[in-house]
């Protein structure tokens, strides 16, 4: 069913690294907030973002789903060595900009690399955001088991929710159940059967029922 919110524009080009993208407004105004932003390859418009913001929106949360700051400042291609600190710049300026939007709690969530970026930024800063919403946690790179992305985690006090497609190359269903356990604050895995890294979103195809079923998994937090 298509959202009954609409998205506009949103920009704040004074601060350093800029914040850029889309903001989802729901209908019963403004009550907690959610930064959401993307993966490595991709940017904030993919179908998976926008479905997932527009879900929330409709669960009365204000979504700002925006682009990354090398994704600002290159249309194509995965972040280089060395963007990796501006980008959580960048995601903390977006979390402050959506603090002035809104009243509520704030979250922070992102697909991948994206997500990633947000549990670092969150492990360095307890205490900025509510929870995190952290959409095919890129465990280790495919075919590299032994090369895991787990260090930080054991640092995260914010709760998180994951959520994870059994056909991930990224990690296995089993692998993402030990890493969930490492959190220090309270941490969710949702698993989405037969789903790969981009959770059924690719392309023209879609999972209707996910960004519902997200939105309910994560008020569980």
């Amino acid at each position: 069913m298509p959202s009954a919110n609409s998205y506009e524009p949103f920009a704040d080009a004074a601060l350093d690294p800029p914040v850029g993208g889309f903001l989802h407004r729901p209908a019963g105004g403004a009550g907690d907030g959610l930064v959401l932003t993307h993966g490595a390859g991709s940017n904030c418009a993919t179908p998976l973002l926008v479905a997932l913001a527009e879900a929330f929106a409709d669960s009365g949360v204000t979504v700002l789903r925006c682009n990354l700051p090398y994704r600002q400042n290159r249309a194509f291609g995965p972040p280089r060595p060395g963007d990796a600190a501006r980008d959580r710049a960048g995601l903390k300026n977006a979390v402050a900009c959506l603090r002035n939007l809104v009243h509520g709690r704030l979250f922070l969530g992102g697909h991948s690399y994206g997500g990633r970026q947000a549990s670092m930024l969150c492990a360095e800063e307890s205490g900025l955001v509510d929870g995190l919403l952290l959409l095919s946690y890129p465990l280790h790179p495919p075919g590299k088991p032994e090369q895991l992305r787990v260090q930080h985690l054991p640092q995260l006090q914010t709760p998180a929710l994951f959520v994870h497609g059994t056909l991930d190359p990224f990690g296995l269903i089993e692998e993402m159940e030990a890493a969930v356990k490492l959190v220090a604050a309270k941490a969710l895995l949702m698993r989405v059967d037969g789903a790969g890294h981009d959770l059924g979103f690719k392309g023209k195809s879609r999972r209707e029922e996910l960004p519902s079923l997200v939105v309910s998994e994560f008020r569980k937090l």
